[in-house]
Parts: C-alpha cells; sequence; structure tokens
C-alpha cells in the first residue's frame, strides 16, 4: 500500500542498547487523544501502512512502535521485554506532555497481550483489542496439543485472567473466519471484561481485519464517546 499520511519516523530509547523504530503522525498533541498502536507477530511497520492509510482520518495523534526484534531493532521479543517497550513508548508520549487518561491503547494480535497488561494500570483512556487471544498457552494447545505446553512456555500472555482486572472502556475486534487466532478467543474475552465494553464481531474477516467504513465507524463511535 502507498502511504497516505504525513508521519515522522522517530527512535525511541530503550536503553544505550536498544532503540525502537515508530511512526509518530502528530495532528494535535494538545488537543486530540492518541492511540498508541502494538502491534502484532508478522512484518514490520510497513505491513500496517493499509491500517494506518484508514486510522488518520480519525482526529486521532497516532504512535506505531515496533517491537525490540522486528523492524531491524535489537534485541529479544520475550513477554518481559514487550511490556518494557510499551512502558518505554508511554513514557515517551507523557514526555511529549500526553498524559495516560489521553492514550487509547491499541493492541494487534500479540500486541493484544502487551495492551491488557498495560490497561490493568486502569490510568488510560480506553483499550482496542484486535483479533486477541485469551492466553498464549490456549493458543498453544490447539497448535500443539501432543506437548506439554505448561512446562514449554516461557511467555504467557495470559489475557483471559487479567482482563477482569481492566476498568477501562473496551473495544474487541474479530472476524469469524480468523485461521490463526480463533474467533471464541475474542468472544470468551469480551464475555470477561467489564463494562462498558463494546464489540465488532463480523462474519467475513480473517485474522488481519477488512479496515472498512463500517470498521472505521465503529472507532470512531468508540473513540469520541470516552
Amino acid at each position: 500500500d502507498k502511504i497516505d499520511f504525513n508521519y515522522k519516523e522517530i527512535f525511541i530509547k530503550v536503553d544505550d542498547e536498544i532503540k525502537l523504530k515508530a511512526w509518530f503522525i502528530n495532528k494535535d498533541i494538545k488537543k486530540n487523544k492518541t492511540l498508541l498502536f502494538f502491534h502484532g507477530n508478522a512484518g514490520d511497520l510497513t505491513n500496517r501502512v493499509h491500517k494506518l492509510n484508514k486510522l488518520k482520518d480519525l482526529d486521532l495523534n497516532i504512535l506505531l512502535i515496533s517491537w525490540r526484534g522486528f523492524s531491524g531493532n535489537k534485541g529479544t521479543p520475550t513477554e518481559k521485554n514487550l511490556y518494557i517497550d510499551a512502558e518505554k513508548s508511554i513514557e515517551w508520549l507523557n514526555n511529549l506532555g500526553v498524559n495516560n487518561n489521553k492514550i487509547i491503547l491499541y493492541g494487534e494480535s500479540l500486541g493484544t497481550g502487551v495492551a491488557v497488561e498495560m490497561g490493568k494500570k486502569n490510568s488510560f483512556h480506553s483499550i482496542i483489542l484486535e483479533s486477541p487471544f485469551t492466553s498464549i498457552e490456549n493458543a498453544a494447545k490447539i497448535y500443539y496439543p501432543y506437548l506439554p505446553i505448561k512446562l514449554l512456555l516461557k511467555d504467557r500472555f495470559d489475557s483471559v485472567n487479567k482482563i477482569k482486572l481492566i476498568k477501562l472502556p473496551i473495544l474487541i475486534l474479530h472476524g469469524k473466519k480468523d485461521n490463526i487466532v480463533p474467533f471464541f478467543m475474542g468472544k470468551e474475552l469480551f464475555e470477561k471484561a467489564n463494562s462498558p465494553k463494546y464489540s465488532y464481531f463480523t462474519e467475513d474477516d480473517d485474522h488481519m481485519m477488512n479496515f472498512n467504513d463500517a470498521l472505521i465507524n465503529k472507532l470512531k463511535f468508540f473513540v469520541e464517546k470516552y
């Protein structure tokens, strides 16, 4: 996809070794809320251009970060390390004058596990989860039913037990044809989430949601309501 938005490429310092490549769309940092986008396990920032081409029509600033180990960044993307990357990104926005209550956490696939962990602080504006899993363990059992998953897994991303700790407005997006993270996982998270909660469940979408007008209208409704 052709880039159809103005952005600045920045690097968020995590430590002396690691800097996270990120794109920042700054519409009006003082006036508008800021969407902090945590991407999933596939590809780099350029793989999200089709989403940003649509998201840029909302009255939001957008910070899309790439994790360590992605987009040419150094480091290993373990669960603990991704949480540190997310915290440093939030800190970067705070240093720019953006309070947490003006940050919308947006997690996509693997990034939903990080968004849920950050959301437990309950200091943010709201949280959006796209194609979320209940936990890595539950997802792994589907694909590797013959392995002792509990013993093998270092990373848990246990969203299903954390989601009840989140007391922010929440929107869950999931397609019923998702062949990577089964739809029932998004539905279970929605059922366990606290109100106010909203869903956008579609018959035809697979793991990468189709960012059509219906989805953008749902996002617009959600981010403007709170």
